[in-house]
């Protein structure tokens, strides 16, 4: 038994004894890749546990994140600050070790990871991000960002089809700085993938334009250390490293097969793996010198320690660069970035538009004040129009730009912004169609679960759009993004509302948002000062009465107008009615009492909330004796005006339900 057998059998026994006293989770993962983390770890991965979030470090990604145990003993194992008792507690309420890695809740995750495949397209994303970074930053004698993200990617990352997208982008581009880690063990929960999973995946990758090396021996650490060396040789390509390893390396019983994939292995089956690893120690209990062999910090120390010193020596050659550099990094904004003085000029302008095209006047004037700013669109900027000018698109003869044209790649390109925006140094935003926002929800989901700055944009957001029809007519999921906890999403009804969502989602540091726009063009309203510094508060007045109100409309979008039409109509018809528009119910919501009583006094209880889509977002705010005018089928072919009066969504229709309302 090789010393380095037994540093990796230290992980083997730390991530069963876990999942045996939890009597849940995954051991046969971390068993079969010990051997290939053992070799990254101890000799070739650039981290500093004292510091886990300097700015040259490696990335690492457990992509097959249900593996999380082969994770937290690594952290654990090399000094990171992940003590034994919280590998005691896996998977318990309020431990450091949930049941799928989560960034920002253990030091040393750098993205969360659950849904397979999406780990993979992060571990893109960063790889973008680094490179991006390194050709806008470095200097002749200065490779001052130079580092790289490896991934622990299964079976089941390479059959979801978000692999398929990410990967191919990543060979288009040339990634030389990821390195992926395929465990090629053959089973997952059904049992041997044979039965279902045939594909060439080395042909695959190779038709990627990745470089890949086949069967290497996961279990021989002198193959695992060949295969890195050779893939960090490569430079012009990504490298997918494929492993052969045993699930459950170890198990005399379960060893090879589903039975140790997803359940803890037994006190016996335990018992009897400690004696065929020959691991004669206790549960949870790592001998020093395994401990001594494992600990990174005296190297972690020394290779910061070396950054810090290039780092200096680049802050006299190039100060302003080291400056920007490191605010980049820090995330905060340009001390000169004045959000209200473009909301103004918005208002100022009274412009008639489409909040897209809105939105690309804004991105217009936002992007020269933030070079952080890194955009992208599912092959629709034409569409979308978030190619403003002066962006220049990243490819793999240049990198120095701040766009990425990702093809019609949704749900790989949601995963790939998640990486650009962990990995640091730059505020992404991705754009597709709110129809296909379904295709990449679960993507959307994880940023808000990870808490990532991050700007989805999303345009064509009603049946507005015409003529695409009902496939392309988004109806509920408006209701599916401000259903998702953490994020901020926002639909503007014009372009002063437009300019604000965008500089709430710019300034949003914990957490992502989502920009609806509308493809048809929406009328200018009128504000005072005071209104237009309201916006930002997710809600406000936009149009009141004289006294108290018998009746508040409430709209979003393309309806606020109507139900500013619809007021002036009852207005002469004898009716006090405020409108209030409600751009964020999320920001809204944060609001203090009092400020939300004053939009929507408790008093008032006739509320008619107005919105082409599915109701459900505006009941909470109409309340029992109020009602909700929206969508309840999916829309259809025809010309955006058409289509509001075939839907009844006209001033007339909503006069007609506000009266009955009054009625009842």
């Amino acid at each position: 038994m090789s010393s380095r057998r037994h540093l990796a059998n230290a992980i083997r026994a730390l991530s069963m004894d876990a999942v045996q006293k939890a009597n849940s989770g995954h051991p046969g993962m971390p068993m079969g890749m010990a051997d290939i983390a053992e070799v990254l770890w101890n000799d070739h991965l650039k981290h500093n546990p004292a510091n886990p979030d300097w700015a040259d470090r490696d990335r690492f990604i457990l992509s097959n994140g249900h593996g999380s145990m082969l994770h937290y003993s690594l952290l654990h194992l090399t000094g990171y600050d992940l003590p034994m008792e919280e590998l005691k507690n896996f998977r318990q309420v309020g431990s450091k070790t949930p049941g799928h890695p989560e960034h920002g809740h253990t030091a040393g995750i750098e993205t969360t990871t659950g849904p397979l495949g999406q780990g993979l397209a992060n571990g893109v994303g960063m790889a973008v991000a680094e490179r991006t970074l390194a050709a806008q930053f470095n200097r002749d004698g200065f490779d001052i960002v130079n580092h790289r993200t490896w991934v622990f990617a299964g079976d089941g990352c390479l059959m979801e089809g978000i692999s398929h997208e990410a990967c191919s982008l990543a060979g288009h581009l040339g990634l030389g700085n990821l390195i992926v880690f395929y465990d090629d063990n053959g089973i997952s929960i059904d049992g041997e993938v044979k039965g279902w999973f045939s594909d060439d995946s080395a042909a695959r990758f190779e038709a990627y334009h990745w470089h890949v090396l086949r069967d290497v021996d996961g279990h021989d650490a002198e193959q695992i250390n060949a295969a890195i060396r050779e893939a960090k040789e490569v430079t012009d390509k990504p490298t997918l490293i494929i492993c052969k390893t045993v699930i459950g390396f170890g198990s005399p019983n379960k060893a090879g097969k589903e039975e140790s994939h997803g359940a803890a292995l037994g006190e016996d089956e335990v018992a009897a793996s400690r004696k065929e690893l020959g691991w004669d120690y206790p549960a949870f209990e790592i001998p020093d010198d395994v401990y001594k062999a494992w600990d990174a910090r005296d190297e972690g120390k020394k290779r910061e320690d070396a950054y810090k010193e290039k780092l200096a020596a680049y802050e006299k050659a190039h100060p302003e660069l080291a400056r920007e550099l490191k605010r980049r990094y820090s995330g905060e904004l340009p001390a000169d970035f004045d959000g209200d003085a473009l909301i103004q000029r918005a208002q100022e302008k009274m412009e008639t538009t489409a909040s897209r095209k809105a939105s690309l006047g804004v991105l217009n004037e936002l992007a020269p004040e933030l070079p952080e700013l890194f955009g992208g669109s599912a092959d629709l900027a034409p569409s979308n129009l978030t190619l403003w000018e002066g962006a220049q698109a990243v490819s793999k003869e240049n990198f120095k730009g701040n766009y990425l044209h990702y093809g019609v790649r949704e749900f790989g390109m949601g995963g790939i912004a998640n990486g650009i925006a962990t990995h640091g140094g730059f505020i992404p935003f991705d754009a597709t169609f709110l129809v296909f926002m379904e295709y990449m929800h679960n993507a959307v989901r994880m940023s808000a679960l990870s808490h990532t700055r991050l700007i989805h944009v999303f345009t064509h957001d009603s049946i507005g759009l015409g003529e695409d029809g009902p496939t392309h007519q988004p109806i509920e999921q408006m209701s599916d993004l401000r259903n998702l906890p953490g994020l901020a999403t926002w639909r503007p009804c014009d372009a002063t509302e437009t300019a604000a969502s965008w500089v709430e989602g710019i300034k949003r540091e914990h957490g992502p948002t989502a920009l609806i726009f509308s493809r048809q063009n929406l009328p200018a309203q009128k504000r005072d000062h005071e209104q237009v510094k309201n916006i930002r508060r997710g809600g406000y007045i936009l149009r009141d009465c004289d006294g108290q109100p018998e009746l508040i409309l409430i709209g979003t979008g393309s309806e606020v107008d109507l139900a500013m039409q619809a007021a002036e109509q009852l207005d002469g018809k004898g009716h006090r009615v405020r409108v209030v528009s409600m751009p964020c119910t999320s920001q809204f919501d944060e609001q203090d009492q009092g400020y939300r009583d004053s939009v929507l006094p408790p008093s008032v209880r006739k509320r008619l909330a107005i919105e082409a889509a599915i109701p459900t977002s505006w009941y909470k705010y109409v309340g029992l004796d109020g009602d909700v005018f929206g969508m309840t089928t999916y829309g259809e072919s025809g010309k955006g005006p058409d289509l509001f009066k075939h839907f009844g969504f006209t001033p007339e229709k909503v006069v007609e339900r506000a009266v009955e309302l009054l009625k009842s």
